[in-house]
């Protein structure tokens, strides 16, 4: 891996447990997370450890429930940085005050008592140490259920959050964008559910934009139909079905992701010697564009893809600067490709060097819009 090209690293995952330890996700973790700090340091790179994730958040409403169990909790993660030499802690804890992934416990009073076991955690870890959590597009959900109207404790405590902008409509019949810009046709189900939106959600409750990450996907969903447009979500149109002449389908993997390599590797996508990808014609999928959310999407007879590529990410990594947000940061390594096409057209617009140039959309893509007022993920503040 050519660490230089990230300022940070994250390792996922580690687990809380019903003791309020940590455990990892696999047997082999430990020694791969030594090596990846090894190398990773050699290149100037950080490295944080992610706490929990959308399966591994059982446990965070007792761990952070009581003083007692804060104490406990903090003390067992102190442990685990020191021992692996890490840089910092990554908490992603999916979510506070909701119900997240079935047998998880919850609580109306997670959202305060997250904030105070950060505030611990700050205290106990070493002054450099980097402390970021993993959101959603909309500030945690208070006592009420509803979204906090102020999150300025919350941010004196980390050093940035990571927006998890995507999943938005995962393989939805029919398919939707899972990663939107914007909802640039005011016509979302989820309009809260973008980028921009994000953005405002978080800004407008006190949250610093130059502590906003924004995160990028390196995979799309597979949806088992083929359609030429994705969704206008609330439009009484019809989608309207595309027949080829060649009958092609595409396996995804058991969450109906697949990485956007395996697009390439599929013979799918071909890349052009400036860095984007178009469909191959023999392949039996057309490329297009989805002027709503500034994503492109594939579909062929049989399938519809919505994904990510160069073209799109370099729109986001544009929104970001533009919004003085601190960089990007992309889920994951699996879906890059061997010349790391996604993160170097992301770094060509966002606040990487003054000296680079921004990512020029093609014919027919948006401009990023104008505003008012279980794996290694990448990317990270960039300097």
């Amino acid at each position: 891996m050519n660490y230089d090209l990230f300022d940070s690293i994250d390792f996922a995952f580690a687990l809380p447990t019903a003791d309020y330890n940590l455990i990892f996700d696999s047997p082999d973790a430990p020694a791969l997370l030594r090596k990846l700090v090894t190398d990773a340091h050699a290149s100037s790179t950080l490295v944080k450890l992610s706490i929990g994730g959308w399966t591994g958040s059982h446990y965070f409403s007792q761990a952070v429930s009581t003083a007692a169990n804060r104490e406990t909790f903090v003390k067992n993660i102190v442990a685990t940085y020191s021992q692996y030499n890490l840089d910092g802690i990554d908490i992603d804890w999916e979510y506070p005050g909701q119900a997240g992934n079935q047998g998880n416990t919850e609580s109306p009073s997670d959202e305060e008592n997250m904030v105070e076991f950060l505030k611990l955690l700050r205290l106990r870890l070493p002054p450099n140490a980097k402390i970021s959590a993993a959101v959603q597009d909309t500030p945690f959900a208070g006592r009420d259920g509803q979204p906090i109207k102020d999150t300025s404790e919350f941010a004196k405590c980390v050093d940035w959050i990571l927006i998890m902008n995507y999943d938005t409509f995962q393989a939805a019949t029919p398919p939707g964008p899972n990663a939107p810009l914007y909802d640039g046709c005011g016509s979302s189900s989820q309009p809260s559910q973008n980028a921009v939106a994000g953005y405002n959600a978080w800004t407008s409750t006190g949250f610093p934009a130059n502590k906003i990450v924004l995160g990028i996907p390196g995979y799309g969903y597979v949806t088992n139909v083929g359609i030429d447009h994705l969704r206008q979500r609330r439009s009484p149109e019809a989608p309207r079905m595309h027949r080829l002449a060649r009958r092609t389908t595409v396996n995804a993997d058991d969450d109906h992701q697949i990485q956007f390599r395996d697009l390439v590797t599929k013979g799918i996508l071909q890349r052009n010697s400036d860095g984007t990808y178009a469909a191959v014609p023999s392949s039996g999928f057309q490329r297009s564009w989805d002027k709503c959310s500034a994503t492109p999407f594939l579909y062929s007879n049989t399938q519809t893809i919505p994904y990510d590529d160069p073209e799109s990410l370099g729109l986001k990594g544009a929104f970001a600067k533009k919004t003085g947000m601190l960089g990007v940061n992309m889920f994951d390594v699996h879906g890059e490709t061997d010349q790391w096409d996604l993160i170097t057209a992301t770094r060509k617009t966002t606040p990487a060097s003054d000296s680079t140039s921004a990512l020029g959309p093609s014919s027919g893509s948006p401009s990023p819009p104008s505003m008012a007022g279980n794996q290694q993920a990448l990317g990270g503040p960039l300097a």
